[in-house]
Formats: C-alpha cells, structure tokens, sequence
C-alpha cells in the first residue's frame, strides 16, 4: 500500500539496506577535541570544554546564560526547582510528549494537569491553558491556586514537539496574568525559533537536550537557558553539589546535584555546536524534499512548521487518515527497513500518571491515532 513513499524514503538516504529515524553525524573536530580532552587528563566536570560549551550556547541562543546538565530530564528537574515548584503543587503540561517532562515533575513530587495541544504546533494549546484556568484557577495573595483541589498552580511546561516552536508568546502572557512561572522543555529544538527569538528563552528557564538522536549530540546531556544571569549562577552552583569554591576545603551551602556534563561530553557538544546551522539546513533541505513528494500522495499530510516560526525538523512527521492506515504505515515501513515510530503513548494513559487531571485531550489523542515519525537524519 505504501510502496511509493517507502521507494522514496529509501533514495532519499541513499537506498541503504535499513535507513534509521534519527542518528548522529561526526564531520568535524570531534576526535580533535576528544583527544585534547583526554590529554588534558581533564575528563570529568572540571575542564575548559565545560566552559567553553556554556559560553558557545548562550551565544548561539542568545541566553545570558546557560548551565550544563547531564542530561536533559535533569535540566527540566533543575528548571522546576529554580522555577519555585514544590511538592504538592500542580503543573500544567501536554500528554503528547515524551516522558522526561513528566518524570521531572514527578522528582519534585508535583501533580501534572494535562491539557491539550494545537492542531497547528502539536504543542500546549494557549486556548487550551487559558480555558482551564478561566474555568479552574483562582488567585489568592498573589499565587494561583486550583479551586477544585487547593493546590497551587505554581508552572507550565510546554514542549516544543519535534523542533516545532509552541505559540510561546500567547503561552507567557496567560502565565504572567495568573502568576504561574513558564519553563520550556525546548530538548527538542536547538535551533528553532518563534518570531526570531530562541526557543527556550521566553520563561524563567529553558532545558535542552542533546542526547544521541538530537540534531547535535554530546551523547548524553542538556542545557539549562537563562535570561537572568544570577538565577543562571545559583543553577551552576547547585548543579555542582553546592560547592563554595576554596583551593582546598569542601564546604556546601545547600543540597545540591551531581548534574553538571563532563569535560568528555562537552568537547563532542563543542564540535557539533561549529556545524549545528549546516545540519539545521539540511534537515530543512530534507524536509522540503518530503513537503514536495507528499503533495502527491493521498490520505498522507506531511506536517510543517507554525506560523511565525523557524523549526529544526528535529523528527520529521506524517499524519495519516486514521488508526488502522497509521498501522499499517508503520508496519509495512518497518518491515521494509525503513524506520519508522509512533508519537510516545500519551502520558495520561501510562498507569503512573492515568490519574491526572485533563481537559479531555481531543486532538491530542487525534494526533496519538495518526502521527508517525518518518526518518529524519542529517543527510550530509
């Protein structure tokens, strides 16, 4: 049934036995830096690659700062915290996303509430946030409260799916009226941007990821993204282990984290970070080719950036008529070594989280039913 796509698919990588949704691509200084790292014998979170890797993103972005992590859910964790969120308190987010966002709620001991995303950006609707908060929410001595439950709305986490920036700006206005902190999960978006601006820059904090399927990879590991430089130096330090810095004595002021990236991993982010905007070209380059062959094929929409936005097309994604054609997509590709996925299982269906409040989800679970994510990788 899907011979044509698969055909194309196949010659667009090249007609390799099996074509892969997503890996990375080494055409740099890796090995340079990797090597210069290991001489250095500094190889752990103390080295000038750490600094340097910090330094190269806030200057990409446009960040005042930006604080490495080991990984992206540990920078969405750290992100919370600095964000004000305790235990007990709710936070609103999307069901279509991948876990880490809900996993680093959860750490804090936070409630998720689920609302629905746009038809438009596969991300946190703003009309779906603010028709729960007009419906729900109240404010008392300056805070935003859940008048059902009692608990205190404190954030918002939108996800900018598959590198496709949310309405971002709608997003932190209805936040800055009901006194709720925004913090992006933008791991999926290095590089893309809504009206010009970064993602990952338009709330209190933002998390990247770059971890090995991301559009530029340090193998495992994230970044935090400020636009207050002294929240950004409270992050560095609790991500440290709170260390009071001395020549020689240990000395810690608060409960910290053993978060930051190793020197190892920052010199691989260093060197993919000098060819991020050649890899984001190609990846549009690929996406048009798909936007061009996908015209022609009936009951398959291939989906493109918003309005007003700039998207990495981190994971390309088609959407099929239904269910059962988003199956048998799925089947008939990866039987033909092309690999292909759903959109994750909502989280709202995952037994840890199927208590969380909703909003009911409609075209969320019209996405679930159809979404598939085609193959993606660099092609240079």
């Amino acid at each position: 049934m899907y011979e044509k796509t698969i055909a194309f698919i196949k010659e667009l990588y090249g007609n390799q036995d099996f074509t892969p949704l997503s890996v990375p691509k080494f055409v740099g200084n890796e090995k340079k830096y990797l090597e210069e790292c290991i001489d250095t014998t500094f190889v752990s979170s103390v080295g000038k690659f750490v600094d340097r890797f910090e330094d190269d993103i806030a200057r990409y972005t446009g960040a005042k700062k930006a604080v490495v992590c080991v990984n992206g859910t540990a920078a969405l964790h750290m992100a919370l915290m600095l964000a004000g969120v305790e235990r007990d308190d709710e936070v609103l987010t999307q069901a279509l996303t991948f876990i880490a966002t809900c996993n680093a709620i959860s750490y804090i001991g936070a409630h998720q509430v689920f609302l629905d995303v746009d038809k438009s950006t596969m991300g946190l609707s703003p009309d779906a946030v603010k028709a729960w908060l007009v419906k729900n929410a109240e404010i008392r001595d300056g805070q935003c409260f859940n008048k059902n439950t009692g608990r205190r709305v404190k954030a918002c986490v939108p996800m900018h799916t598959f590198g496709h920036p949310v309405r971002i700006e709608e997003l932190a206005n209805i936040c800055n009226e009901y006194r709720i902190e925004l913090v992006e999960d933008a791991a999926e978006s290095i590089g893309s941007k809504y009206k010009g601006k970064h993602t990952g820059l338009f709330g209190k904090v933002g998390a990247l990821s770059f971890n090995g399927n991301k559009t530029i990879t340090t193998g495992g590991g994230g970044m935090l993204l400020f636009m207050d430089e002294e929240l950004g130096a409270f992050a560095k330090h609790l991500t440290t282990q709170a260390k009071v810095p001395h020549r020689w004595e240990f000395r810690h002021d608060y409960v910290g984290y053993n978060y930051r990236m190793p020197n190892i991993n920052a010199a691989v982010g260093c060197a993919q970070l000098e060819h991020l905007d050649e890899f984001i070209a190609d990846k549009r380059a690929t996406a048009a080719e798909y936007v061009s062959f996908f015209k022609g094929i009936d009951g398959i929409e291939f989906f493109v950036e918003p309005e007003n936005c700039f998207s990495n097309y981190w994971l390309n994604a088609v959407v099929l008529r239904d269910k059962k054609a988003q199956q048998t997509f799925l089947q008939e590709t990866n039987d033909n070594g092309v690999m292909t996925r759903p959109i994750w299982e909502l989280m709202n269906r995952l037994p840890m989280f199927e208590k969380c409040e909703t909003d009911g989800l409609v075209n969320t679970q019209w996405f679930a039913d159809r979404v598939v994510n085609i193959p993606s990788s660099v092609r240079l």
